[in-house]
């Protein structure tokens, strides 16, 4: 095992990407978690493990981070003013010319920086990276339009808190334009005004899990309020019965309190450049036998997605949940069975799913969103083992050509389109749909569902001792399979990971189910007992899977306490604890290198995709045998169907009866001027196809458990036909480079 980082990655800041030229000193942050940064070289390696007992002179004697650190600066050079020299003359005039002089120097001094860097970007039709400079530090929304680090903001309550961002960053906030995307997270991240470069530029993203789709193990005080319930179905169906409660108005409640400003400007304070947002299918409607909160979320999913804005971050937008469940599992909505493209109901509820696929790219690629939304994960985990490599596959091609059919061929014209592994491993899916616009890879990769017991130790000692095994494991288990995939597939990344190696966590595993660690969880859910070892094993294992990852997003930042305990249970998991109490690094580029310091080698990318996988030159011209193979939605066959099952009388919807439910684009105060459009929701005016509804005089199962349902006996409506009942055969057309623009 090496004893250090490698010497040519020991300063990955040298050589980030989009750092700018400009010469800065960052000033020390004023938040606990942010004071300061440092590598696990720093610290003390005791190797006592945190099960043995201390001593008073142990480990937990000497702190994990030395408080007598230098504070971390992007630049080993600051500025130095010339030698004072003693003066040649003492007339007086000389001495008021020199004042004068060293006032309008001072005036350029201020001017200018706040020239190039604030005004000239809104001048400018040119995107340029830029740097941080000086940033006028006065507050928002009333009159002021930028702030850096040390800077107050005013939310649009009347609350203030003080902006803390060590690396360069600064957010924008312009009542004037309210689309303005000039603000920046950090000094190594694009601004939202200038192109991300995939294969350069890296991700370091968070979750916003259990914010818009509830999962017992984040917000757990919701579910202890209802027992009986174990997803958001039952959570919903119990709200809605306690009107005295509140209702289902409580869900609201959540949405407003539960992600505040402040986190998204942590979130950038913090060195993160991204988030991923998972949002439910009713953000846009419900249908009548499901029992969700319809609507409501949408527009704190915008007041989201404007934050986001205003602090520089890129947001992965993901559809968490499908009609019927694509996995089974709580977070889907529903726990039980897979009802999407799967079992009776699996083509009607694709159906649904596509046109609420639709409907958000028609809203994310209005000119407006495209900067703040680059990313489109059109379904979060669906089960590929029940439902079918070959029938996910040829759903998949059927959303891509419906999505660049809205937003035209190559880059620039709407999001990255992005899929799930289906747990399937990335190497299945490398040579998939070859010739595609854009899509890339997302893989969830955690040790703590995996079924083993997961007990050796993690409190092994400090630096790069830390962490016993666990390190090494997630270097080996997925920095190889990572850098494979970016040469055999395209773009790929980590949309979810943790530092929960084990599944100790309050509900982690679902509400009453139990856990599979051998030994006691007790010290895993209760993060007051960690000690420095502890500590230090978590940040090594975090940082050796970020740097194995590359460009990832953390599940997640924030995990609500027990209504029990008024703690975190399941601590694990949020990020915003690790930074305040220590095992998660506090500048996320400190992990670069991590896994050849551990000795792991492997195969390297080298940052270059084929054109076409980036939206160049060849995008949208997909290769034939794709397309013989695939070509034709829905799939010829559906799993989950009993034997000798006539697939074309499957139940499916029409598309004559139901006006589409577009999502409406959010309500500013103060209304900006006239010259500044806000859209309507809607980017391709030629797409005016109705919604997908119920046939008149048909019946349809339970879109949520048909699973085991009677398979119907004949066509409805009877004007069905054997080539495709109700739902019509689509087929994708011979290989075109045509670009729509």
């Amino acid at each position: 095992m090496a004893t250090s980082r490698p010497q040519s990655l020991a300063d990955p800041f040298s050589t980030a990407p989009n750092t700018p030229i400009v010469e800065m000193v960052l000033e020390p942050p004023a938040a606990s978690f942010l004071e300061q940064v440092q590598t696990p070289e720093m610290m003390d390696t005791p190797r006592e493990s945190v099960v043995h007992s201390q001593s008073a002179e142990g480990l937990n004697a000497m702190p994990l981070i030395p408080k007598g650190a230098p504070a971390l600066v992007l630049s080993s050079r600051s500025y130095i003013g010339p030698e004072k020299r003693k003066p040649f003359f003492r007339r007086p005039f000389i001495w008021i010319s020199l004042l004068l002089l060293a006032i309008v120097v001072v005036a350029l001094a201020v001017v200018l920086p706040v020239y190039f860097v604030v005004i000239k970007p809104h001048n400018s039709s040119t995107n340029t990276t830029g740097g941080s400079g000086t940033i006028p530090t006065t507050g928002s929304p009333s009159g002021a339009t930028s702030g850096g680090n040390g800077s107050t903001v005013v939310t649009s309550d009347g609350s203030t808190f003080t902006y803390i961002n060590p690396f360069g960053g600064y957010w924008v906030s312009d009542p004037n334009n309210p689309f303005n995307n000039d603000a920046r997270p950090n000094s190594w991240t694009p601004p939202l005004n200038t192109s991300w470069t995939w294969g350069q530029d890296k991700i370091y993203g968070i979750n916003l899990g259990g914010l818009f789709v509830l999962e017992p193990f984040i917000v757990p005080s919701l579910f202890q309020q209802y027992p009986g319930s174990v997803d958001e179905w039952t959570l919903s169906t119990l709200m809605a019965a306690d009107t005295a409660g509140g209702g289902l108005n409580q869900l609201e409640t959540h949405y407003n309190t539960f992600i505040t400003e402040q986190d998204i400007a942590e979130i950038a304070g913090a060195g993160l450049n991204w988030i991923r947002l998972p949002i439910p299918f009713w953000a846009i409607e419900k249908w009548d036998f499901e029992p969700f909160l319809e609507k409501v979320c949408w527009p704190y999913i915008l007041r989201v997605l404007q934050w986001a804005r205003k602090y520089g971050l890129r947001v992965n937008l993901d559809l968490h949940t499908i009609p019927g469940s694509q996995n089974g599992y709580n977070h889907s909505g529903k726990l039980g069975s897979v009802n999407f493209l799967n079992g009776v109901m699996g083509i009607a509820n694709a159906e649904r799913a596509l046109n609420y696929i639709r409907i958000i790219t028609e809203f994310i690629s209005q000119p407006e969103w495209q900067p703040v939304v680059p990313v489109f994960g059109i379904v979060n985990e669906a089960l590929d083992s029940t439902i079918g490599m070959d029938q996910i596959t040829t759903f998949y091609l059927r959303a891509h050509d419906m999505i660049r059919n809205i937003t035209g061929y190559g880059e620039g014209n709407g999001p990255y389109i992005s899929i799930h592994d289906g747990f399937e491993g990335l190497s299945t899916w490398t040579g998939f749909l070859q010739g595609s616009d854009r899509i890339m890879i997302d893989t969830h990769p955690y040790f703590a569902f995996d079924g083993e017991p997961n007990s050796a130790p993690i409190a092994t000692g400090t630096g790069l001792q830390a962490g016993g095994t666990w390190p090494q494991t997630a270097c080996n288990s997925w920095g190889p399979s990572i850098n494979q995939s970016q040469v055999g597939f395209g773009v790929t990344i980590a949309g979810e990971f943790s530092v929960g190696y084990n599944d100790c966590g309050l509900y982690l595993t679902g509400v009453g189910n139990t856990d599979s660690y051998g030994p006691s969880c007790a010290l895993f859910m209760d993060a007051s007992q960690w000690n420095d070892t502890m500590k230090a094993g978590l940040q090594e294992f975090a940082m050796a899977s970020m740097d194995a990852l590359q460009n990832w997003f953390f599940w997640t930042w924030k995990i609500g306490n027990s209504s029990t305990t008024n703690t975190v249970e399941s601590p694990l998991w949020s990020y915003k604890l690790g930074l305040e109490r220590g095992w998660i690094p506090k500048d996320p580029r400190t992990a670069v290198g991590t896994c050849a310091a551990l000795g792991v080698s492997g195969p390297i990318f080298d940052g270059t995709f084929q054109s076409w996988q980036t939206g160049g030159a060849g995008a949208g011209t997909i290769a034939p045998s794709s397309i013989s193979s695939y070509g034709q939605y829905p799939p010829t066959s559906i799993n989950g169907l009993t034997a000798g099952a006539i697939q074309a009388y499957l139940p499916t919807y029409t598309t004559t009866g139901s006006p589409i439910p577009t999502l409406p684009p959010p309500t500013f105060s103060p209304k900006p001027p006239s010259s500044v459009s806000i859209g309507n929701g809607w980017y391709d005016e030629d797409d005016q196809a109705l919604s997908p509804t119920e046939v008149v005089g048909c019946s349809y199962p339970n879109a949520w458990d048909a699973v085991s349902s009677p398979m119907p006996t004949a066509f409805c409506p009877p004007t069905a036909t054997s080539t495709g009942g109700g739902a019509g055969i689509v087929v994708t057309p011979a290989p075109s480079a045509g670009v729509r623009l």
